[in-house]
């Protein structure tokens, strides 16, 4: 009666267990590195795509500030060549008038006086 001994079946199901989680593991850090893997080509497939696109933007950035470079410095040399000439038809109308650009002087002269004195009153009240 206690010769027959039936094997214990807990060593074989604990084995049995430890082999299935194993597995799903092995399993889980399979498909992991896979989405990693297509993560990673994801990335540098955008990356691919991206450089062309921000040299571009850089390209055009840089031909803009060009171009607002040289529209300040047009734009400034007209504003040089306007008050040349402003000057010179000044110059040229005090030689042609000059009585009359004496009573227009005076009466610029009287004007800001005028505007001054009344600014700086204003100020004191």
């Amino acid at each position: 009666m206690f010769g027959n001994k039936t094997p214990d079946p807990t060593p074989s199901l604990v084995n049995q267990a430890a082999q299935s989680a194993e597995h799903a593991i092995q399993a889980t850090q399979r498909a992991t590195n896979q989405a990693l893997d297509k993560l990673e080509d994801s990335v540098q497939d955008l990356r691919q795509q991206a450089e062309p696109l921000l040299q571009r933007v850089s390209e055009q950035t840089s031909a803009m500030a060009q171009r607002g470079m040289n529209s300040v410095r047009d734009t400034g040399q007209q504003i040089r060549d306007r008050a040349h000439q402003a000057t010179d038809n000044t110059a040229n109308y005090i030689k042609d008038e000059p009585f009359k650009s004496i009573l227009i002087a005076a009466a610029t002269g009287a004007a800001l006086m005028a505007l001054v004195s009344l600014v700086s009153r204003s100020r004191q009240h």
